[in-house]
């Protein structure tokens, strides 16, 4: 139980890695680890392209040169949509009190102050890169299952997340690919069904990164939980 524990204590989202490769037997043995997450009547919905090398590369520059592309013309990111909300379309508390203190420790830790678009528009473009990981995962469902299936597929991510941890690999789950599809699903051979859930950078975490120090709080078990008797 100790190591599980370690496991989850020690998963971050790691935003700097080395170039250090990652064996396909390690990618296998964590995905099959993974896939024993539960899942409603063992529906299983998760799908899985891994990346590497010139396709990795590919990929990322086309992602990269959109992404530039809306910085030099706003009004093209409107034809760049995610396939579903993963953020409110109106913030509320304490949910943006928690968004910001991520953000701007994170921008404060980097040296990046408020208004500076052009290094904040740097540091998000990492993303497109998966932040210099020799492995990229995107991860795909079926458009046709419901929300349970989402929660499902929570669960199998975290899985991944911890079963890396467990191979001494590092992690970083990515919401920031979802408004690519339409560029990221016919290059990975998506079919016209599936929806994309997240990318996820996957290889050895810098250790001399600066950015590799930040480690997000969490709320206490205290503050979210009631008690009835």
């Amino acid at each position: 139980m100790n190591s599980v524990a370690d496991a989850i204590q020690s998963r971050m989202s790691v935003r700097a890695f080395t170039k250090e490769p990652v064996s396909k037997d390690q990618i296998l043995k964590i995905l099959n680890l993974s896939a024993r997450a539960p899942s409603g009547t063992n529906t299983q919905p998760w799908k899985a392209y891994v990346l590497e090398g010139a396709k990795l590369e590919g990929l990322c520059k086309q992602v990269c040169d959109a992404y530039d592309s809306i910085a030099a013309n706003p009004e093209l990111e409107k034809e760049y949509q995610p396939g579903y909300d993963y953020y409110p379309s109106k913030w509320f508390s304490p949910y943006i009190d928690r968004r910001r203190e991520n953000g701007w420790s994170l921008y404060g830790l980097l040296g990046i102050t408020k208004g500076d678009k052009n290094k904040m528009h740097a540091q998000h473009r990492k993303n497109f890169q998966f932040f210099g990981a020799p492995v990229g995962i995107f991860f795909t469902i079926d458009k046709e299952l419901g929300r349970g299936s989402m929660l499902d597929y929570g669960m199998f991510l975290q899985n991944f997340m911890v079963a890396a941890k467990g191979e001494g690999l590092d992690t970083c789950p990515q919401a920031a690919w979802n408004a690519y599809t339409k560029i990221i699903l016919p290059l990975i051979g998506a079919q016209d069904h599936e929806m994309l859930v997240c990318g996820m950078a996957l290889g050895y975490a810098d250790k001399q990164e600066i950015i590799n120090t930040f480690r997000t709080p969490r709320v206490a078990a205290e503050e979210f939980t009631t008690w009835l008797a």
